[in-house]
């Protein structure tokens, strides 16, 4: 079909992946009436800089994938739970953390640690996730979040036992045909969303830094929220700069050598004076 695209089509586009049929050849995995799928979205970059996807279990395909071209700030109400679902792991499992774990919980703070996770390094994770999405849409790719379940679970058990957080609570799929320079400035951007946070933290702590306490005593000064603040932020953009698997390091690499490796000494030098200077981790 020729010509332009309604630009209402968003409305009711659906997630491309689930337009994907099951081989014939295989059968389903559960026969009870509950039948569970695990799909694996491979993204390939050949010599022409165009990008090439696939499900697993089907062949790469050149093609493009059909997708919607409406506003870059829509979120379906599958992407909403989604996020809503990784968020809320994510909260509990920092407050498990500032808790020592379960063999730590204080009744009364706990929900203080949860507050305090949902303002300070909830944004770094999701505001990471949104700077993916919105420039792949602005390139008129499909992107939406998805969580991991699995990554989630893990993460939370870790915190509660532990103490510690290490958590793949999901991440942004994107579909559709790009360059490799696109492909690349899709991945920077989450990076390069948490040094902006970072600098907006930086700043905060030398201008409203220290002026006030939290109610009941509590020993938190606005200073520790500003460099929590700093450490989640610097933590996360240097972490996601390791070029390896699934991590933005690995795509800006791909991308652009130059670049990745000015990014890369960014992130790890904010994260070294960060937390040699403000972490209270």
């Amino acid at each position: 079909m020729s010509g332009e695209r309604d630009p209402r089509a968003w409305r009711i586009d659906d997630d491309p992946f689930d337009k994907r049929t099951r081989p014939r050849s295989h059968s389903a995995a559960r026969d009870d009436g509950t039948r569970r799928g695990t799909r694996v979205h491979f993204v390939q970059v050949g010599q022409d800089g165009r990008v090439s996807s696939s499900v697993f279990g089907e062949q790469h395909s050149h093609e493009p994938i059909s997708i919607h071209r409406g506003s870059i700030w829509h979120f379906s109400k599958t992407e909403i739970e989604h996020l809503a679902l990784a968020t809320g792991a994510f909260t509990l499992a920092l407050a498990l953390m500032f808790s020592d774990g379960i063999w730590g919980l204080d009744a009364k703070k706990f929900p203080l640690y949860c507050v305090l996770s949902l303002i300070t390094l909830a944004p770094a994770f999701l505001l990471h996730e949104f700077a993916h999405k919105f420039v792949a849409r602005y390139y008129g790719c499909w992107a939406e979040f998805r969580a991991d379940p699995s990554g989630l679970r893990f993460g939370v058990i870790l915190a509660a036992i532990a103490g510690i957080v290490f958590m793949a609570p999901g991440a942004v799929m994107v579909a559709g045909n790009t360059t490799r320079s696109q492909f690349g400035k899709i991945a920077v951007a989450g990076p390069l969303t948490n040094v902006a946070l970072w600098s907006i933290g930086f700043v905060a702590l030398f201008v409203i830094g220290g002026v006030s306490r939290f109610s009941n005593g509590n020993q938190l000064l606005i200073d520790d929220i500003i460099a929590i603040w700093l450490t989640g932020n610097a933590l996360l953009a240097a972490f996601n700069m390791i070029p390896f698997g699934p991590l933005d390091g690995k795509k800006i690499k791909t991308w652009s050598e130059p670049i990745f490796y000015t990014c890369l000494s960014m992130t790890v030098g904010i994260a070294y004076y960060t937390m040699t200077n403000f972490s209270l981790f």
